[in-house]
Order: structure tokens, then sequence, then C-alpha cells
């Protein structure tokens, strides 16, 4: 049997998608920027599916800007706002466990010459709207906190965070890649600025993305060239992917619409019910109500990720230890030592995650497959040795019960 739960990396692209980017390069291959009768029908593809991703989160077609993807439309939202608003400041808070497009971006400015708070978070990954109102100051020009995060899937309070920020007449930037499609967005309700997705992580295809940018606020473009998206990313548009990730956001809004993803969330809390069940020493990673639909993360206590994911592949299934952008990376998730593990416990981690095409038959042959793979990789594991041999002693002595023990197990 052959099981994806990788999803939070990319998902299957829907033959849905596929059909209508086919169509799209077959039949609307025109330049949507020409006015005679082979441009029209692409621009006319263009603002179907900006009204598409519009309607996903609640915005306006005019507030859409397409981009390349999630990690384009986070720089253009960092460095674009940051350069829009010098004059105001030079100050921007966001979290210790972002994205690396958003980290990377911050680091980026710091060498220009801006300030930037790294907030803190709980053992669960979450910070408080509380936090941000402290960290804000005279010089905050920009907000940057993710809506769910990539790799133990925790919701941050975007609603509670972009009421402060409304009512400090600050900006406020969500990316929501992982958070689109699974969760319903608004970018009304929550307040906020500018909102990321991309196209490849809810079905549609890669090298495709948007950013919500709200009616007023100002976007220092990042690319120069013609006057395509409002003159704020130029160039040729990419209408096959345009038209595959409108069609993407108008089937993942039907789906949330439909039952909130609610058959999706009950296979994920039976995943995790069964790992806990048949797996000793197995910590949770992420918190356990606040958390999108599809994710499940676990530190699988004295064996390493890696281990477990060659071993999990051999057998079939596709599953990641982290972020897929630093899956090369030999180091811990910096959520995860963010969130206060050590490393040890953070190289452990595993992330299974979901799509609404999972099965409940791929959880069951998961469950069956992995507690042998857990089983054999500890027995080769000189920290389960170590541990299990501690805990001998342990019980040991704790039967003996000796009044003049002098151990550190004594009874």
């Amino acid at each position: 049997m052959k099981v994806y739960l990788d999803n939070a990396a990319t998902t299957k692209t829907d033959d849905a998608v596929i059909q209508a980017m086919a169509a799209a390069m077959a039949e609307t291959f025109g330049n949507a920027s020409s006015v005679h009768g082979f441009g029209r029908p692409a621009r006319q593809a263009i603002e179907k599916a900006r009204r598409q991703v519009a309607a996903l989160i609640n915005a306006q077609p005019e507030e859409i800007l397409f981009t390349s993807g999630g990690t384009e439309s986070d720089n253009l939202a960092l460095v674009g706002v940051a350069e829009a608003y010098r004059r105001k400041g030079n100050h921007i808070i966001t979290s210790q466990v972002e994205h690396h497009a958003v980290l990377h971006t911050c680091e980026h400015l710091e060498k220009l010459g801006y300030t930037v708070t790294y907030l803190p978070v709980d053992e669960f990954g979450r910070v408080t709207a509380e936090q941000v109102e402290a960290a804000i100051t005279d010089e905050t020009i920009l907000v940057s906190i993710m809506y769910g995060n990539n790799e133990v899937g925790t919701l941050m309070p975007i609603a509670d965070i972009g009421r402060v920020t409304r009512a400090k007449g600050v900006l406020f930037h969500t990316d929501a890649v992982q958070a689109a499609g699974q969760v319903p967005v608004d970018v009304v309700a929550d307040q906020v600025d500018l909102l990321t997705l991309t196209g490849h992580k809810l079905h549609g295809p890669k090298g495709c993305g948007a950013l919500f940018v709200r009616k007023g606020v100002r976007v220092a473009p990042q690319l120069f060239g013609g006057a395509q998206e409002r003159g704020i990313r130029p160039g040729t548009e990419n209408v096959p992917g345009i038209v595959g990730l409108g069609v993407a956001a108008e089937l993942a809004g039907a789906r949330l619409a439909a039952d909130g993803n609610r058959r999706m969330r009950e296979l994920r809390n039976y995943l995790l019910k069964g790992i806990l069940e048949r797996i000793p020493e197995v910590k949770v990673n992420g918190h356990t109500m606040e958390r999108l639909p599809n994710n499940v993360n676990v530190s699988v206590k004295f064996i390493e990720g890696e281990g477990m994911l060659l071993s999990l592949d051999m057998v079939g299934i596709a599953a990641s230890s982290g972020s897929a952008c630093t899956s090369g990376s030999l180091d811990p998730s910096h959520v995860l030592l963010a969130m206060g593990l050590d490393h040890a416990t953070a190289h452990g981690s595993l992330r299974l995650t979901l799509s609404h095409e999972t099965t409940a038959e791929e959880i069951d042959y998961v469950l069956e497959k992995l507690p042998a793979i857990v089983e054999r990789l500890r027995g080769m594991s000189p920290l389960w040795q170590a541990a299990q041999s501690k805990l001998g002693e342990e019980v040991a002595c704790a039967r003996q019960n000796r009044a003049g023990c002098a151990c550190p197990y004594k009874g």
C-alpha cells in the first residue's frame, strides 16, 4: 500500500485543477495584457481566479495579487511594507516559530537597519495578543504572525492579534499558507491587512500563490517591469497556474462549507490516539485543541526522526520530520526548540499530515507499521537501552525498599 501523509509539504493536484490548467494552456494562451481576441480570454480567466481566491478568505477581488508562491508573498509583504512605511518607523514584530520565508526575510531587514522583535512561544507553540501589544512601540510598522504552524499545526490567536494591531494602528500580516482551505479564514473578521497563501498546499499547482493586500495598504514593489498586478508584482502572468489556484481555492471553500473538514479532523484524532496507545514514550507537539485539522506531530523519544522516515518510506508511507524547506538540514526543528524541547527529543519528531483524500484504511496501515518500526529502531538505540536499564534499576530498588539505601532510586 502507498500512503501519502506529507500534505503539509505539498498536496496532490486535484483532477479538476489539472483539467482547468490544461484547458488554459491549450485554449487561453494569449497574453493577458493584450487587447485583442486572444488576450481578452486570458484576462477574464485571471479575474475569475482572483474572485475565487478572494472568496476563500472573504476579501475583495481587487485586494488579491498573484505571485509565484508563499515565499514570494511573504517576502513582498514584509519587505514591501518595510520600504513603504520606513518614514513611519523601522520596527517589525514576529514570532520565533515562523516559516523561514518570514524569519530569513526579517534577518535580511535587520541587515538593512530595521529592528525585529522575535516573540517567544509557550509549550504549545503559541504567542498571545498580550505579547504582541506589549512589544508594540511608536516605531512599529508591521506585525507578522503565522495563522497555523507548518510543523506542529498550532493555530495562533489571529483575531485577537488583529484587534490589537488595528487599535494600535499597526499593519498585520499573517502567513496562512497552511491554514487557507483547512480552517475558515476571514480577513475582515480577523482584521488582517496582508495575508499569504499558495496553491500547492490546497491541491493546486506549485509555482503560483497570492498575497492579500487590504485596500489602502501600501506595498513597495520588489520586481520592476510592466504594470501587471497593479505594478506591485510585474511580469507576464502565469495564466494556467492562476487558473489552477482559483479552482483549487473554490474547491477548498466548498469542502469547508460542507463539513468544516470534520472527517479529516476525526481521522487525525484516530491516528494520534492510535499512536499514543501503541507506542510508549511519545510526546504530542503543538496545541491539542487549537490545531490544524490535518496535522499530527509527535516526538518519539530515544530515536531519530530520519530513521523513522526512511523506514516508513520502505513500507510505502510518506511522512516528514518537520518543514519540507529544511529537510536537508541536520539541525533540530527551530519550532520545537522554541517550544522548549531538548535537542534529543526534537530530533525524534515525526509529522504526519492528512488531506481530504486520506482514508481510514490508510491510517490503519500506518498504525500497523509504525509501532514495529519504532520498536526495531529503539532496539538499536543506546539511549533507549540506557533508559530501560535505568527504569529497571528504579523498579528493582523500589521493590526492595531498603531503608538504608543511598542510591538515587531509593523507594
